[in-house]
């Protein structure tokens, strides 16, 4: 008795019959996940400022006005320059005060940090003076925690202000249509919440600071034109920064601004707590009370 045949279903003579990959192919898919793993690379290896520069990148970048983080990480180097004390870090001094005036905040915040790094830098203390002035808060502090190192306490205010929370207030009068959640960190430039006024029109209201929100307006809270939305408490570093500053320049009068930091305000850390408290011995032993 003969076998009988066993039926093959259409989708099994398909698959039957269907060729495999071919060469091109498969080089083609090889290609595509070889590009999707490259691709995180090279956004990494083109946004890390840790990447070492020689000196004629150093030089482009200083000048690259249409990406401002190559500006910002050739201001990094060459503060990491000067902190090695390489001489080569003077050839790039002028640039340092010509970026002083820079039309980007994050520019001219990283500039007066790095003009920070050397007293003796031609022009640095000038150009530090007049960022006392600049519209941002961060690079006003930014100038004055650098002008502490000249010996100067010009920028004694702008330093007592990094001490205090950032009040945001609404742009327009509108509602608040999407809001962060307290206690979130956040930071400078982050998104706080969106407001939708006139006609279907939405602001972006950002955090001025790196901090924590300690309190915004709530989803579908209605708010006038310079209504306070938000208070963003600034970060642990800047905190500290700032308390390791008025060791050196605080003044009584500064006390009341630096105790809260001691035990009152909530989620600092302890080293801030520490600084804090070593700062305000520091200012009773400087005048004598």
């Amino acid at each position: 008795m003969s076998a009988k045949p066993i039926p093959v279903s259409p989708i099994d003579d398909a698959q039957a019959r269907k060729p495999g990959m071919s060469r091109a192919q498969k080089l083609l898919f090889f290609v595509t996940a070889w590009l999707i793993c490259l691709m995180p690379f090279l956004f990494w290896w083109n946004t890390w400022f840790g990447r070492k520069l020689s000196d004629q990148q150093l030089t482009v970048y200083l000048h690259d006005t249409k990406k401002p983080r190559h500006i910002q990480q050739a201001l990094v180097q060459v503060g990491e320059r000067i902190t090695r004390q390489d001489a080569s870090a003077k050839n790039w001094y002028p640039e340092l005060v010509r970026l002083a005036a820079d039309p980007v905040e994050e520019v001219r915040n990283t500039d007066a940090w790095v003009m920070g790094q050397d007293t003796a830098g031609a022009g640095f203390h000038e150009a530090l003076l007049k960022l006392l002035s600049d519209p941002s808060p961060m690079v006003r502090g930014n100038a004055a925690l650098s002008l502490v190192r000249f010996g100067d306490a010009s920028g004694r205010l702008q330093i007592l202000a990094l001490l205090q929370p950032a009040q945001i207030a609404s742009p327009e009068s509108g509602r608040i249509v999407d809001a962060d959640r307290p206690g979130t960190a956040i930071h400078q430039g982050g998104m706080i919440a969106k407001l939708e006024y006139g006609q279907k029109q939405i602001a972006e209201i950002r955090s001025p600071i790196p901090g924590r929100i300690r309190s915004v307006a709530g989803t579908g809270a209605n708010v006038a034109s310079g209504a306070k939305v938000a208070v963003v408490d600034p970060a642990n570093e800047q905190v500290w920064e700032a308390l390791r500053a008025l060791y050196l320049i605080g003044q009584l009068d500064d006390l009341p601004s630096i105790r809260p930091y001691e035990r009152d305000v909530p989620d600092v850390s302890n080293d801030v707590r520490q600084q804090a408290t070593e700062t305000e011995q520091a200012i009773r032993k400087r005048s004598g009370s």
